[in-house]
């Protein structure tokens, strides 16, 4: 099976230019591709990870991936796929988050590494030494206003307005294309699925400026927009999106989201974003659909993905947490393990003299009266640090204490709260 075909047995390929002619291409030669990231945050996210995996099974056959950091096109804003103008960020700002996603991209593709190592570059390099007049000169005259207009990222906004700077976006972009494919011999830019405008712009760029009468091979690849069958958006939760910085998301919270994968997405996220095998998938999927309460596949997405994008100690504490708050043993957690699990639970501070257990639910508020407070306890209802607590009379002392600095109560079957002290 060729690269293509197995992509587009993954439901991966979107859209492609000449599908016959890449794949004579890729039969012949070992193929240099790239994909670019622009540094609008911090940190990349799990949308960013459909193209990244693209460039790595390129790698895995063989071929030659680049990673372009955007750190020239990251200060103008591509206004692809969005209503509005996008705000501007200080250089200073541009050049860390490049220096942040450069470090990422690295531990996940693995650069230098490797028979064909994945090569980063930054088109600030290029983009940030050119003057307005070789811009114009040497690359907006290929660019008739009429092309532009009718290329979808521009269309969309006409209406509601777009700058000049945004306008202009395409070209730095299609620049990008012919620069790699002369000085690198790059033939394919990758890119999602509202990147065909500035793909197949970038090819035409490539085209235009060829002097000599040989065919120019170049070829352009999006992958499909990800959704979801219950109509949310892929990558955000109630907390906001899932970050591969692991200070922004925790691996705890970079699991349970693929874990808590709906069934009716599980196969197709594994197809994406795995190197699963075909046959390991369909097995797989019979489990969904003759033992879906098993949560097989679920639980092998979330392991792939945990162990990819942090290490294997990351799944195995993100598996210890999510294991101890299903058996209700918390003591077994050290102090990392819990700021991870209960990072988004309500927190309350005092300091470590003995206080009643009673008085402690209150001032928490986490019972709204002692009267309640009292009830709860004898019901059952209140367990601390996983252990039923049903003592009104109970005094929460250094015993309780995980570590000396927390506390961890449960008011009822899910409502977590986290006491600690100073």
């Amino acid at each position: 099976m060729s690269i293509l075909q197995d992509l587009e047995s993954r439901g991966l390929i979107n859209q492609v230019t000449d599908r016959e002619g890449l794949e004579n291409y890729l039969q012949e030669n070992k193929m240099t591709l790239y994909c670019g990231f622009d540094p609008t945050a911090d940190s990349l996210h799990i949308g960013h990870l459909l193209p990244i995996t693209m460039l790595k099974r390129f790698q895995k056959e063989g071929h030659r991936p680049i990673a372009l950091i955007g750190g020239g096109t990251g200060m103008i804003g591509d206004p692809s796929g969005r209503n509005t103008e996008r705000s501007l960020n200080e250089t200073e700002v541009v050049f860390e988050y490049t220096e942040k996603i450069k470090n990422q991209m690295e531990k996940l593709l693995d650069f230098g590494q490797g028979e064909v190592p994945v090569v980063a570059r930054n088109n600030h390099d290029w983009l940030g030494k050119m003057t307005i007049i070789d811009f114009l000169r040497d690359y907006g005259k290929h660019f008739s206003v009429n092309y532009m207009l009718a290329k979808e990222s521009v269309s969309a906004r006409i209406e509601e307005g777009i700058s000049y700077t945004e306008f202009s976006y395409m070209i730095l972009q299609s620049l990008d294309f012919q620069k790699l494919y002369t000085e690198e011999n790059c033939a394919l830019q990758i890119g999602g699925s509202d990147q065909w405008g500035n793909i197949t712009a970038g090819m035409e760029l490539i085209r235009r400026m060829r002097d000599d009468e040989e065919e120019v091979n170049v070829f352009g690849l999006t992958v499909p927009l990800i959704t979801k069958a219950d109509g949310t958006k892929f990558g955000k939760t109630a907390g906001g999106a899932i970050w591969l910085d692991p200070e922004k998301t925790s691996p705890y919270e970079f699991y349970q989201f693929w874990i808590n994968t709906d069934d009716r997405d599980v196969i197709k996220f594994l197809k994406y974003f795995t190197f699963l095998s075909k046959e390991e998938i369909t097995e797989l999927e019979e489990e969904v659909e003759n033992r879906p309460e098993k949560r097989v596949a679920p639980r092998r997405l979330a392991e792939e993905m945990t162990k990819w994008v942090h290490s294997e100690e990351a799944l195995e504490q993100a598996q210890k947490i999510t294991e101890a708050l299903f058996s209700g043993d918390l003591k077994q957690l050290s102090i990392a393990e819990i700021e991870q699990g209960f990072k988004d639970v309500p927190t309350y501070t005092t300091g470590k003299e003995e206080i009643g257990l009673v008085d402690l639910l209150v001032n928490a508020k986490i019972s709204s009266s002692k009267r309640q407070a009292r009830e709860d306890i004898k019901n059952g209802a209140i367990y601390i640090n996983g252990e039923r607590q049903q003592d009104v009379s109970h005094t929460i002392s250094s015993e309780d204490r995980i570590e000396d600095k927390v506390t961890i109560i449960r008011r009822g079957k899910k409502k977590y709260f986290l006491i600690q002290y100073t």
